[in-house]
């Protein structure tokens, strides 16, 4: 067996995201959100926060895409939530692949990265009172 078994994206935690995610929709009142898609796979997640005295108070998702993806942005959004600024900015890419804790591939981590790039780009990203994101079109490694 390899020491990348893809076997092991199928650990019984990341099934339970995928299958009954965390704040998968829409959220009350967002203050910020950003869109993100992985061009090479096809995997969309859309971000929504709502941020207050620079605490991230609500975190909501949406999005399409492989198990991966769609997991670790309901393990992303249930990690962040409550978590300030200041603690989200040292929140790593590695954090965020021992958050997901099953071994990926290179080609795979992107797929498990992807909520977290888009919510480095959301807190950046303030939504207008009609719901526009009047932020930057695409943060780093984001396709629009």
């Amino acid at each position: 067996m390899s020491a990348f078994d893809e076997q092991d994206i199928y650990q019984e935690h990341v099934l339970d995201h995928y299958e009954d995610p965390y704040h998968r929709g829409a959220c009350g009142r967002p203050t910020h959100g950003h869109e993100g898609v992985n061009p090479l796979c096809g995997d969309k997640v859309q971000i929504a926060l709502q941020i207050d005295d620079d605490v991230i108070k609500d975190a909501w998702f949406d999005g399409e895409g492989c198990i991966i993806s769609q997991a670790s942005a309901s393990m992303l959004m249930e990690r962040i939530e409550g978590m300030t600024l200041a603690d989200l900015k040292q929140f790593t890419a590695d954090d965020m692949l021992a958050l997901f804790e099953a071994r990926l591939l290179p080609n795979r981590q992107k797929c498990c990265l992807l909520p977290w790039r888009v919510v480095q780009s959301a807190v950046h990203s303030p939504v207008t009172d009609d719901g526009d994101d009047s932020g930057p079109a695409a943060g780093p490694g984001d396709e629009s």
